[in-house]
């Protein structure tokens, strides 16, 4: 009987197979697991997730997507997570800077050693700065200082200046750095082999930057008690270091003694984490597990910064046109028609105003009489009448209008019913008309809970027997009125659901922030700005009933914070009879809802004005130290 042919397989799969045995090998460990997928690179423990390689791959592609697995490799190889979670600061841009620049420091021990690591690691940062956001940045707010350390840290470690794409972002933050932190920034290269030395020096680091005010909880029980235990075992595994200082064939070893090497005068620390591995037990061990991922941020892993949700399992994002029939849209629709006439004129007139602020931008200008470009048609007579004349070119002026991106993110609770509500749908629908005539993308969205008082999470906690500190207790609705890709006249029947009796209900600003925030990080434009619009602090009964009276307010912060200072979103945010510039930088608070049309005009006008201030500035921001008022519903 003849054997069947074998099937061929893609031409990918060579490739994929060697990696796995070089990420083994270079981390030590042969039971580590590497699989590919498509999304964010990932290093889990022993398991690492790359990139699934196209099936015939450029050379640029497998270049990039072996810079990840040796910088996850070196991870496994050169990084103690028991010294980094002592070290690193709790939480917070503190935290982002310290882990930033240990990736940096493992990277560089590789980078050094192996050219052709060095090279791989190379592709890798450059395909992550090739989106080219901070191409041109020129002001500190609209840089993130920990990618501009990391890079900074590299440089001085292997002499690596940052990629193009970047390098701007890097000269925004070099004078500030190397003033404040010069000593410390100096001593981090000497003790680059040192896990332990160099976590100290980038402390110092960042209490130069004045990032770090205080010691994580880990740091202030220094290892007096652990010296006392065993003050003899970080010797002993110091002198077997020394015997072999490179250490690249016995990484499992390393793994344990890499903040060990060359430092006597704190064996105490050495020792402590000697035989971790076989001592730690229950909460300690898992600690120790805990995969590093670096610039963690309360918008990838919430719980990491302390707020916690119960049950996700209800949870809802929905399009309007979902939860409504198509007769009761119409409706709706021609109920709105008739509010919009009676705020046509005044809010038109705020629309004609952005409108011509816009195509101002996007006028075409043209330079005339030039040696190469377009033939200009209006200078020929002249070859007509001068046989001898030149021939006379054109060529369009680059205009300063970047393509744009809007979200309008519109606060659905209980209290916005009435007029708060209808004048937001009117102005979102007029505004999406004008931005959209202008060449200017539009995304309308809407947040609320699809009960009152806990729902389907609440129902499932009491049959839990009410366990203390379930975090969030409510479901969330997130409602999708208008996409940004899909025009106006798809979506002008969705946009007159917020008028449905019954669908405001609770409002939890924080996860709808951050849902609208990670939307528009999809997109592809180059600017993309965010505006939120509510009534009140965030308040769902049921979650701060079991919870602290801060708690949904604190995420919100917590959001806030990460927005306005690490991402490429503009955040504004405009308060319908609250104070909202308690939390946002950049915001307004109006008193009566007929103001919004011009208060959402206004701040439009301000982004797209040249001459406005960068993103991170002060404008319009009050200080207030009390804590919101609660709404009522």
């Amino acid at each position: 009987m003849a054997t069947p042919p074998k099937k061929k397989e893609a031409p990918s799969e060579p490739f994929k197979r060697v990696l796995g045995l070089a990420v083994r090998a270079i981390a030590g460990d042969g039971e580590m697991q590497v699989s590919y997928a498509p999304g964010k690179p990932e290093l889990d423990g022993n398991s690492v997730q790359l990139p699934e390689p196209s099936r015939i791959p450029s050379a640029k592609e497998i270049a990039v997507i072996r810079g990840w697995a040796d910088s996850f490799a070196l991870t496994a190889a050169k990084h103690n997570p028991k010294i980094h979670n002592r070290l690193a600061p709790s939480a917070g841009p503190a935290r982002a800077v310290f882990e930033a620049a240990e990736r940096a420091r493992v990277e560089s021990l590789g980078a050094m050693r192996m050219p052709g690591m060095s090279n791989n690691l190379t592709a890798k940062i450059e395909d992550q700065f090739a989106h080219g956001r901070y191409a041109d940045v020129t002001e500190k707010s609209e840089a993130p200082i920990e990618e501009a350390l990391a890079l900074m840290v590299r440089e001085k470690l292997t002499g690596l200046k940052p990629p193009a794409m970047a390098a701007a972002m890097v000269d925004v933050w070099r004078p500030f750095i190397e003033e404040k932190g010069a000593k410390a920034f100096a001593r981090m290269e000497t003790v680059a082999d040192d896990q332990v030395a160099f976590g100290r020096a980038l402390r110092d680091m960042l209490k130069a930057l004045e990032l770090s005010e205080e010691l994580s909880d880990g740091e202030k029980q220094d290892g007096d008690s652990e010296e006392q235990e065993e003050p003899d075992s970080g010797e002993s595994e110091s002198q077997e270091n020394a015997e072999n200082p490179d250490g690249d064939d016995e990484s499992s070893d390393e793994q344990r003694a890499e903040g060990e090497e060359g430092e006597t005068e704190e064996s105490t620390e050495a020792g402590e984490t000697d035989d971790f591995d076989a001592d730690a037990e229950g909460d300690d061990m898992a600690d120790t597990r805990e995969p590093w991922r670096p610039n963690t941020s309360v918008l990838d892993d919430p719980e990491k910064f302390g707020y916690k949700v119960f049950s996700r399992a209800n949870d809802e994002e929905i399009e309007a046109s979902e939860l409504s029939t198509p007769d009761e849209l119409e409706r709706l629709r021609s109920f709105l028609d008739k509010e919009l006439r009676n705020l046509s004129s005044a809010v038109a007139r705020l629309a004609n105003k952005l409108q011509r602020k816009l195509l101002a931008q996007q006028n075409r200008a043209w330079e005339f009489d030039i040696e190469e470009g377009m033939l200009d048609p209006a200078r020929l007579p002249r070859i007509i009448i001068d046989p001898m004349h030149a021939l006379s070119f054109k060529r369009e002026k680059d205009t300063n209008f970047k393509d744009t991106v809007v979200t309008l993110l519109l606060d659905n609770s209980g209290s916005m019913r009435g007029r708060p509500i209808m004048v937001a749908a009117c102005c979102a629908d007029i505004l999406a008309r004008t931005l959209e005539r202008c060449g200017v993308k539009v995304e309308i969205l809407g947040f609320t809970t699809r009960a009152w008082k806990g729902g389907q999470s609440r129902e499932q906690w009491l049959a839990a027997g009410k366990p203390s500190g379930p975090g969030r207790l409510n479901d969330l609705r997130h409602i999708i009125y208008k996409k940004a890709d899909a025009p106006w006249r798809r979506s002008k029947q969705s946009l007159a659901l917020m008028m449905r009796e019954g669908l405001l209900k609770e409002n939890i600003d924080g996860e709808a922030l951050a849902w609208a925030h990670n939307r528009l990080l999809g997109r592809s434009e180059q600017r993309r700005i965010l505006m939120m619009i509510s009534d009140g602090a965030p308040v769902d009964d049921s979650t701060l009933s079991v919870n602290s009276g801060c708690y949904l307010e604190r995420h919100l912060r917590q959001v806030i914070e990460e927005i306005e200072t690490k991402s490429p979103v503009e955040l504004i945010a405009i308060g319908i009879g609250h104070d909202v510039t308690r939390y946002y930088r950049r915001a307004v608070t109006i008193t009566d809802p007929s103001e919004l049309a011009g208060a959402m005009t206004d701040k439009l006008v301000e982004l797209f004005d040249e001459t406005n201030t960068p993103k991170g500035s002060k404008d319009g921001a009050k200080s207030g130290r009390r804590g919101p008022r609660r709404k009522t519903h």
